[in-house]
């Protein structure tokens, strides 16, 4: 049974001494080894700890993530650290552990939840729709949810179906959701202390195939960063970023999908093209500038998602694309996604996921002799 959670302000009076003495020896020792490999799993691990570090509003339950750290260890460690109170395991109810979360929001908590698998939250869709997504517009703006929903998405680990669904068209399509999803390690830092500290509920979409890719870099930097309040320029929410420069064509991706779309981009240099690789960010809002001017500039078009093509946040992508810069385009935009099918056995998912050689063939049919 999860044990009995407190108000804010009894929470302050929770945080010990040894916790805040450990919190800031492990800050001095981060700040001191600068730029070092980290995996995203790390990163978000990290953004996790300083958040409930900054704010004793900030608390992170679901299922297995208090002693276990969670199935991917994201959680490891705030347990020990912050206590039963602040991270707590739950019982398997995907629909209460949302409901709980709505309660705390209206109360004045910062509730982050954890679904462990991306189809593991289609029991708390209800909930998640008609409260979650609803509250703000329902009370005319007086009650806000400040909540984030983690959810683990996508394939590439070799699991089985409920286990590797790309969810994300459910959750942008609901009104009132901000919907985020990291490609670099920085980014799931960064975008991770965004959404805690947005006042609107956002769903946290973590390519888990990404969990252990490494890069470098400081995150005591980016910790000093976003406490100072200096990363206006450095944001993330409603920007899209150009991950590689290029002037051919555009490839159009998020989450999971950038690093393929990079390799992609790669592999077409060695044959003489040069492809610009725009990583979206975050889908809700999404930044039609950088997309489009992406686009205005090189004429063509590849959306690249993981997710069924059907009715899909690409073929949104698609859409916007078209209505800002139908005249600039040289060729009908094309789209790679994983096939209108239920998601594969392990064994086959190689052949569902978008890969570098479908990406590359269409590619070549953008109409390159006009």
């Amino acid at each position: 049974m999860s044990p009995t959670i407190t108000t804010s302000s009894e929470a302050n009076g929770n945080v010990s001494a040894a916790t805040a003495r450990a919190a800031a020896s492990a800050a001095a020792s981060a700040e001191a080894a600068g730029p070092q490999p980290v995996t995203m799993a790390k990163a978000l691990n990290t953004a996790l700890a300083d958040a409930m570090s900054a704010d004793s509003s900030v608390l992170v339950f679901g299922e297995d993530v208090g002693m276990l750290g969670g199935v991917f260890r994201i959680t490891d460690g705030l347990t020990a650290t912050f206590g039963e109170q602040r991270c707590f395991d739950t019982p398997l109810a995907e629909s209460g552990i949302v409901g709980m979360a709505v309660g705390m929001a209206i109360n004045g908590m910062r509730p982050v939840i954890e679904m462990q698998f991306d189809a593991f939250a289609y029991p708390a869709f209800e909930q998640i729709v008609s409260h979650v997504a609803k509250m703000h517009n329902r009370t005319r703006g007086m009650v806000k949810l400040p909540m984030v929903i983690r959810i683990p998405y996508g394939g590439g680990i070799g699991g089985v179906e409920h286990h590797c669904d790309s969810s994300e068209s459910y959750y942008a399509h609901t009104a009132g959701l901000k919907v985020y999803t990291p490609a670099t390690v920085a980014d799931g830092y960064r975008m991770l202390r965004e959404a805690i500290d947005s006042d609107d509920p956002v769903v946290f979409m973590e390519p888990k195939k990404m969990y252990w890719t490494k890069d470098s870099v400081d995150l005591s930097e980016l910790r000093r960063l976003h406490e100072e309040g200096t990363t206006a320029g450095l944001g993330s929410e409603g920007r899209a970023a150009v991950a590689r420069p290029g002037t051919d064509a555009t490839l159009i991706a998020y989450g999971p999908s950038v690093p393929t779309a990079l390799a992609a981009a790669e592999a077409a240099a060695l044959e003489g093209r040069s492809l610009e690789v725009i990583d979206v960010r975050t889908i809700v809002p999404f930044d039609d500038e950088t997309v489009s001017a992406s686009v205005r500039k090189t004429g063509r078009a590849v959306v690249i998602a993981e997710a069924h093509g059907f009715a899909s946040v690409s073929s949104e992508i698609v859409a916007r694309v078209q209505e800002r810069c139908f005249h600039y385009l040289a060729a009908p935009i094309r789209r790679v996604t994983g096939f209108d099918v239920p998601y594969p056995a392990p064994k086959l998912e190689k052949y569902y996921l978008p890969g570098v050689d479908r990406i590359l063939d269409a590619v070549d049919d953008l109409q390159w002799e006009n």
